[in-house]
């Protein structure tokens, strides 16, 4: 049987820490939080090995690396409402409940928010609900957010989403370029959005989160 907490303090000290991640809260929720109780179940025995891990089309779980650094990135506080897009299985929204006040964690698919809200439960997870919803539109009734973070590659970022963010909050998001991905950080002003590069990363592009073409006459 294979000895999870020995192998997860592994990816922590040879995956998440060379990976310039020096959070201590983000380092404890890494220790902390059993990825392989949130992933496929036939995906347990590999839930560490450093990879995204696929939960359905041009949907994954985050490599630990990258969401680690996402999380660094933001720097969320213990007082923050977090909105997580994309939750899966519940993986993601297990870290930011760790790290927040509350996390509303966002889900489209019926059956993966079933089986996230079910593992969340098991786990004590009290400070994270499920929202059932398209990912594109967010969760308004809950917001606004001094967070988000969105687990997956878009084209671009609906504005849906930016304005349930708060003045002088943030978002994180993989910018996807063709094969080519950057994190970026987005701090939001009254005057919109201000972008700046976190580090480079990609992921499949989310379902609806394509870039718009615009067409010319």
């Amino acid at each position: 049987m294979t000895d999870f907490a020995t192998v997860r303090e592994a990816m922590v000290d040879g995956q998440v820490r060379p990976s310039d991640v020096t959070l201590y809260p983000v380092i404890e929720a890494m220790l902390t939080i059993p990825r392989e109780d949130y992933v496929p179940e036939p995906l347990r025995e590999v839930a560490y090995i450093g990879d995204h891990l696929p939960l359905a089309e041009r949907r994954v779980v985050l490599d630990a690396r990258v969401m680690a650094k996402m999380l660094e990135t933001l720097a969320i506080q213990p007082t923050e409402l977090v909105l997580d897009i994309g939750a899966g299985l519940g993986l993601s929204a297990a870290l930011v409940a760790h790290l927040s006040e509350a996390v509303i964690a966002l889900e489209s698919d019926a059956d993966m928010a079933k089986e996230a809200e079910a593992s969340l439960a098991s786990h004590g997870v009290d400070n994270a609900i499920i929202e059932l919803g398209a990912l594109t539109d967010g969760a308004p009734k809950h917001g606004p957010y001094d967070v988000i973070i969105i687990e997956g590659g878009v084209g671009e970022v609906p504005q849906a989403l930016i304005d349930q963010l708060k003045t002088g909050g943030r978002i994180a998001a993989i910018m996807m370029d063709g094969a080519l991905g950057r994190c970026m950080l987005g701090l939001k002003s009254e005057h919109g959005v201000d972008w700046r590069w976190a580090f480079d990363a990609s992921a499949p592009v989310l379902p609806g989160f394509e870039k718009r073409t615009i067409f010319a006459f």
